[in-house]
């Protein structure tokens, strides 16, 4: 029997597999990049300073037991300031948006940007979905990522999204084997062209980093991945699965949304990211 994950652990398994993902990163490697984090109760904000590319920089986990209020996202935006960053987003899932949020956005001079498809399924949904995708490509091969592997793997993983200063690679590479991880990766002979990671977070694990070379695309790579950490999650005994991805516009086309629609994810929602820029200075209050 299907089931709908709930919306608050959705928001939360996904900010909690970012924020572990940098801060778990050695002490020179975090004092680098500049790697802060705030907790709000269930709600976490981080930032990491020295990433150009403000992809990190980001709160959530907002939901019934901490919703984003106007005080808490004000926490939020000063913290941004305070860690030095030119750009921070609060991610708020649209259930849970509060009713004054319009007048909360307008306070804190947050404006409307990128929006994300969340996803979720139940592991049993998944895995019956899944036993129906396609095979793996000639010469490819899928499996668990060792710890002497870790920065081949993580050097494929941030590149490919654009990532390049080194100690971004160095803090994705602290991550493989940490308690709470699965690091998977497709080989072609020797060389990783495709990774994926899952992190789970008691009963909902988040599908994490998924990234194939150039070279390596449209050859079933990542639905592997997918397939290896959805019976990951299960052996894990988790319940859920969630996933999040660009939302399609008009006339553009998400190849791994399309990738997790076929492995059983459906979408929950659309997701407004709300950028708040050290430019705007401080809000009136």
């Amino acid at each position: 029997m299907k089931t709908t994950v709930p919306v608050g652990l959705a928001e939360q398994t996904e900010i909690a597999a970012y924020t572990d993902f940098a801060t778990g990163a050695p002490a020179p490697v975090r004092e680098e990049l500049g790697i802060g984090s705030l907790h709000v109760g269930p709600a976490l904000a981080l930032a990491i300073r020295e990433d150009p590319s403000r992809f990190f920089n980001r709160a959530g986990g907002f939901g019934p037991d901490q919703p984003a209020t106007a005080d808490v996202s004000a926490r939020v935006c000063d913290f941004f300031r305070e860690q030095g960053v030119p750009q921070g987003s609060l991610m708020i899932a649209p259930p849970l948006l509060p009713s004054d949020w319009p007048s909360t956005a307008a306070r804190l001079r947050l404006t409307e940007g990128s929006r994300f498809a969340k996803l979720g399924c139940d592991v049993e949904t998944a895995l019956s979905a899944t036993d129906g995708v396609a095979a793996l490509g000639p010469g490819l091969r899928v499996g668990l990522v060792e710890p002497h592997q870790a920065r081949e793997w993580a050097t494929v993983m941030m590149t490919t999204f654009g990532f390049t200063a080194p100690a971004m690679a160095d803090m994705a590479a602290a991550c493989v084997g940490r308690p709470n991880w699965r690091q998977y990766a497709a080989w072609e002979g020797e060389r990783i062209i495709a990774v994926g990671s899952l992190f789970v977070n008691g009963e909902c694990a988040d599908m994490f980093g998924g990234a194939t070379l150039p070279e390596g695309r449209g050859r079933g790579a990542q639905s592997a991945l997918l397939t290896a950490r959805v019976r990951a999650a299960r052996a894990a005994g988790c319940r859920w699965l969630v996933a999040e991805t660009g939302a399609e516009g008009p006339g553009e086309h998400n190849t791994s949304l399309h990738n997790m629609l076929r492995a059983g994810f459906e979408p929950l929602y659309e997701r407004v990211t709300w950028l708040w820029r050290a430019q705007q200075g401080r809000s009136n209050t």
